[in-house]
């Protein structure tokens, strides 16, 4: 995957090394120049004093050059100084017979400085024609490249240190104000990050930079086509349970008054299948009906509001009297005043599944307690039943969809995860555990304050 920081360090930091480098040689030639310039322009003064010191005695070129001259021309703690005086047939005359002759030409005028070798070692020399009455010659003077060398790598050590400030500067100037140019990206990521799975509004234009408004648009675009999708999936889902919840209403209706007529004994037990039956099919379609209103949707947490749970539990439990007393279960209650807030109609859910499968799995002649409290700054909600309990390694599988403990209770295997999603749309915790007396299944549900 490409990385935008690392393409746009790659197109700024490269030129800027290369600024740099080019910057550098040019500091290092302004600074060499000039010092190359001076080393030459002794070594012209050096000729030119000899040059002075050059006379014609008895028709020929004669440099008088006192002892004590000659040791100050020379004296120089690190380079040796040569000089040599020829006449124009190119005959030595006075100096070192070591010196080369410079390039032809050279006694027609002063010529620049110039490269040569004397004992093997490079040295820089200077020519200067010399007249002296009809007599014509050429003066040369020379010298090593030790100091030189000594001045340039003074000027790199000096140099060098500089460079790399500011080639690190550089860089550093370039990742911080590539990454400050990233951050509004940055920020737009944690933003869509921070959402939850059902937050589909649209990202705010204002937060974003303009050359990412247009990719923010078609996302936008993408979370209403999400948004308008599940939605149609939720408003489907629930006008097909509402649709049958009546035929299927009136179909018990219908069975219960044929139940009461006189019958033959093969019709009572297919009444009593078709009882069951219908039973089954309207506590299947009120779940569906619940998982429709538990799905996530903006509108959900319009619908929350501080509620008395206590009171809604009395009101829940009423409607599992009659199915408790057919299984000779005594369902009992201790509720406590206790503040939540929530969807009162998925609590209402979430109660009917964890009573109701409390009460299926416990055999007849045990007990459900349904009990309610406040606790840590919040509310405590828990289903105590004496059934067959539920072993530690499946308690996390149940509240899986369509799981089942067993084949022997009927049930669409959808009723805990129910209480799993309207407890996380609530922000609260499911817990399982074996009560006290360890028997039975403690499901206990914490509402946060």
């Amino acid at each position: 995957m490409d990385s935008i920081r690392l393409r746009l360090l790659r197109w700024l930091v490269l030129p800027v090394l290369l600024l740099n480098l080019a910057g550098m040689a040019l500091s290092y030639a302004l600074a060499w120049i000039p010092a190359q310039i001076a080393f030459d322009q002794s070594l012209g003064d050096a000729a030119a004093m000899l040059a002075a010191r050059t006379s014609e005695r008895e028709g020929r070129l004669v440099l008088d050059l006192p002892p004590a001259a000659e040791r100050a021309l020379r004296n120089d703690e690190l380079d040796k100084v040569y000089f040599s005086l020829r006449d124009s047939g190119g005959r030595l005359l006075a100096g070192d017979a070591a010196l080369p002759m410079p390039a032809a030409g050279a006694a027609r005028g002063a010529s620049p400085a110039s490269d040569g070798e004397v004992a093997g070692e490079a040295v820089r020399l200077v020519a200067q024609p010399v007249q002296a009455g009809q007599q014509a010659g050429l003066l040369v003077v020379a010298k090593t490249l030790r100091k030189r060398g000594q001045a340039r790598a003074a000027i790199v050590r000096a140099m060098l240190p500089l460079a790399a400030v500011l080639t690190l500067a550089s860089a550093g100037l370039v990742w911080f104000s590539v990454t400050s140019g990233l951050a509004p990206l940055h920020k737009v990521r944690a933003g869509i990050q921070a959402r939850g799975a059902d937050d589909t509004a649209p990202i705010a234009l204002a937060e974003v930079p303009l050359e990412v408004a247009p990719l923010v648009q078609a996302f936008n675009g993408l979370l209403e086509k999400v948004h308008d999708g599940a939605q149609a999936q939720q408003d489907f889902l629930a006008n097909v349970a509402h649709q049958l919840r009546t035929p299927l209403a009136g179909m018990r209706t219908q069975i219960d008054l044929l139940a009461a007529q006189p019958r033959a004994p093969e019709a009572a037990a297919a009444l009593g299948m078709m009882q069951a039956s219908t039973d089954r099919m309207i506590r299947q379609v009120n779940q569906l009906l619940a998982f429709a209103r538990a799905e996530p949707g903006p509108l959900r947490k319009t619908r929350m509001e501080r509620l008395a749970l206590d009171q809604l539990l009395e009101e829940s439990i009423q409607h599992f009297v009659e199915q408790a007393l057919r299984k000779e279960i005594d369902l009992g209650f201790d509720l406590q005043p206790t503040m939540v807030k929530g969807d009162r109609f998925l609590l209402r859910d979430l109660v009917d599944n964890l009573v109701d499968n409390a009460i299926r799995y416990t055999p007849p002649g045990g007990t459900v307690t349904v009990s309610c409290f406040a606790h840590l700054g919040g509310g405590m909600l828990t289903v105590e039943d004496s059934g067959p309990g539920i072993a530690p390694a499946k308690r996390a599988a149940v509240f899986q969809r369509f799981q089942r403990l067993d084949e022997k209770t009927t049930g669409s295997g959808l009723g805990l995860a129910i209480v799993r999603d309207i407890a996380t749309a609530h922000g609260a915790s499911v817990a399982i555990d074996t009560p006290p007396g360890g028997q039975g299944a403690l499901f206990s549900v914490y509402f946060p304050a």
